[in-house]
């Protein structure tokens, strides 16, 4: 079996910790029929380690033994043969569960409640108190882009959103141990592209990470190390850069050469290498680079969305600090500038415009010729009130109350 061994300088090597969080040996799952015999050998004889802080990716076309080997690892299957140990303990002990993220490759949401009852109903799961758990439903709705639309309920989402509130599910209790199965099913290029950040922040915290996926590339953008199943055996295992490394072979990328710098630089490679070994051509970017800088442009000028919005930060619980605030020097620097020192110019004293006194006799005059105006109108006036009706009324009422 063609397996990369680990070399210590890679950038695998160099990390901090060697914490093992994940260690299979041995592992072998037969799924059975009805009358207890052999129907499917899901997963045979694998062994391998994950470690803290490391991103692992599990590959393999379908029906190989990635989603049974989740399985296994969740405490959801029980291994036919062999060993696994998730922070040293068994899968199926309560409080490793409690430090695992779950993203299921299908959305098992409850689709009458809509996105913060979702979030709520998981927090409770882990006994989070009301206030932190608001706090992290907030964060983790902004984070996935579902803040504008959380009074949805789930069973209206697409495929794509639905994934999103997994997400987020997924990390409501701040895991040490997150499995992904499919992350970025269904999600549009730009969802993909926060995800995979999403995937590396985790990593860059201490967080360990483990991707199912049959997306070669996201693999390829977030992935340390990959094992890579067919026929629920691992066919080859090691870092990417080890295993995608073509050794035979160099690449020499500089700036545009004009074309007499150009014909001296193919004539010395000519001296050692055959004319039709060389090969010369343009670096491009790749398709997803360009999709986002086309809508990075346009969202500038981007009215709302009903759907889901993009380009929040991760969430600040699962960055480890709060928000990020201007420190207090830059403030102090900002005010204490020479700029901020100079005192603002006063604003204009607004002038009185000189009186015309021969309007204002005009306008005298022609008032005193029109007796009436500016006159109030006298009140009119008010009757006289009878009160000796009202005390014989008043009387006779109470002598039928006697």
């Amino acid at each position: 079996m063609p397996v990369a061994e680990l070399n210590p300088q890679s950038e695998i090597g160099n990390r901090k910790s060697e914490e093992v969080v994940v260690s299979v040996r041995g592992l072998t799952k037969v799924f059975k029929d009805f009358w207890n015999r052999p129907k499917a050998r899901a997963v045979d004889n694998v062994d391998f380690d994950v470690r803290r802080g490391e991103v692992f990716g599990l590959l393999g076309p379908n029906g190989s033994g990635k989603s049974t080997t989740v399985k296994l690892l969740l405490g959801l299957l029980n291994p036919t043969r062999g060993q696994i140990e998730v922070f040293g303990h068994s899968p199926r002990h309560v409080q490793t569960k409690s430090r695992i993220g779950y993203l299921p490759e299908e959305s098992y949401l409850y689709r009458y409640l809509n996105s913060r009852e979702t979030l709520n109903f998981f927090g409770n799961l882990f006994h989070l108190g009301k206030e932190e758990r608001d706090s992290r439903i907030e964060q983790l709705l902004e984070m996935v882009g579902l803040s504008q639309v959380y009074m949805r309920s789930v069973g209206e989402f697409s495929k794509g959103m639905q994934r999103r509130i997994g997400l987020a599910q997924a990390l409501i209790n701040d895991p040490d141990l997150v499995i992904l199965d499919e992350p970025t099913s269904g999600l549009d290029p730009i969802g993909c592209r926060e995800v995979k950040d999403l995937i590396l922040a985790l990593a860059r915290r201490g967080k360990t990470v483990i991707l199912s996926s049959h997306l070669l590339s996201d693999v390829e953008d977030v992935c340390d190390r990959v094992v890579i199943y067919y026929g629920g055996k691992i066919q080859a295992m090691g870092a990417l850069k080890e295993l995608l490394s073509t050794p035979d072979a160099i690449r020499i990328t500089t700036p545009a050469l004009s074309r007499e710098t150009m014909e001296r630089v193919l004539e010395i490679i000519r001296q050692d290498v055959a004319a039709d070994k060389v090969r010369i051509d343009t670096p491009t970017q790749n398709l997803e680079s360009y999709f986002l800088d086309v809508v990075q442009k346009a969202r500038r000028a981007a009215a709302e969305t009903s759907g889901a919005t993009s380009g929040a930060r991760v969430a600040a619980y699962l960055r480890g600090g709060a928000e990020e605030r201007p420190p207090a020097e830059k403030i102090l620097e900002r005010l204490t500038s020479p700029q901020a020192a100079q005192p603002k110019p006063a604003a204009p004293v607004a002038t009185v415009p000189k009186v015309d006194d021969k309007k204002l006799e005009a306008l005298t005059k022609a008032a005193e010729s029109t007796p009436s105006a500016g006159k109030p109108k006298p009140a009119a006036e008010e009757k006289p009130v009878d009160l000796s009706k009202a005390d014989e009324k008043l009387s006779s009422l109470l002598g039928k109350l006697k």
